[in-house]
């Protein structure tokens, strides 16, 4: 199992964020992502804009894997998406891993004037998305004529620096998301799951691989959890919702969330991210580095 790091970005600042990422980069961990909202969510519309800050992410940092947990394919044109993704592939030096996601969020749509369709058609989306991306990132000149996606001749131009730049879904939707991330992703992610939640969901993404002809173990399985030593501190840290987010959250003892981790291990998780919000506790991520980490990797 590999560890990393899901920053949020509501609530914050980029001269909060910079000195968060060097130190993770620094305590050993492999990962670092960023989300994309253009609110912050659970209330407020203070949030950093995605592509800005994963582009920061690559500059500030030097060898973790630098993510996008995940891009909303129905906030940008592919254009868009697809030439950020790539010169901030180069900007790292080959680190990124793109994640994509159908999108949820429809104040978010509606805030800002963008289509809201049904969860059918942001999932059609999204699977016609990836193959899309994945010609791009080859270096194809690409033409398709999709429902949702039509390119005439399209190039990305340069390419990123990676041959294969990763292609991840995130979700935890066991009838479109999952199955889609079987067939078509390098990697899968789903946030704020439980140990038997995860077990369920990444058997799902494992049989559909199969069934397309895959070998399962190339589809990358990761969970994010969060992370609060001190129990009594939940409702701090997670709001009204510390109750509901409970089962996903790390707290404890150094054992007992040692043995959380290994649980999730023993489920089929690749990766582990804290998910981790602002006010972010700079003590709490090291402790998770050097008490959990070197037992369990």
């Amino acid at each position: 199992m590999r560890f990393g790091v899901q920053t949020a970005l509501s609530n914050t600042t980029p001269d909060e964020l910079r000195p968060l990422w060097r130190h993770v980069e620094a305590l050993g961990f492999d990962w670092i992502s960023i989300w994309d909202h253009f609110h912050a969510v659970g209330g407020g519309t203070r949030n950093l804009e995605a592509v800005a800050m994963h582009t920061a992410l690559a500059l500030e940092t030097s060898r973790v894997r630098c993510g996008g947990l995940v891009y909303s394919v129905g906030y940008r044109s592919l254009a868009v998406l697809a030439n950020a993704a790539a010169a901030i592939d180069q900007l790292s030096g080959g680190r990124v891993t793109l994640g994509l996601g159908a999108g949820y969020l429809r104040d978010e749509y509606v805030a800002w004037g963008l289509d809201f369709p049904s969860a059918r058609d942001r999932l059609d989306r999204l699977e016609e998305t990836v193959p899309a991306l994945r010609a791009l990132f080859a270096g194809d000149t690409v033409t398709l004529e999709g429902r949702h996606v039509q390119l005439r001749e399209a190039a990305c131009d340069p390419p990123p620096a990676q041959a294969a730049l990763p292609i991840w879904v995130g979700g935890g939707g066991e009838r479109r998301t999952l199955p889609l991330a079987g067939r078509l992703a390098d990697g899968w992610n789903v946030p704020m799951a439980t140990v038997d939640d995860f077990a369920r969901k990444a058997a799902i993404v494992a049989a559909t691989a199969a069934d397309a002809g895959r070998d399962p173990a190339a589809v990358e399985r990761s969970v994010g959890v969060g992370l609060c030593w001190d129990e009594a501190r939940l409702g701090e840290r997670f709001g009204a919702r510390a109750e509901a987010l409970r089962p996903s959250i790390l707290t404890g003892s150094t054992q007992e969330v040692v043995d959380r981790v290994a649980a999730y291990r023993e489920a089929g998780a690749d990766w582990l991210f804290l998910s981790l919000r602002a006010p972010f506790d700079h003590d709490e991520v090291e402790r998770f580095a050097t008490e959990v980490v070197p037992v369990l990797s």
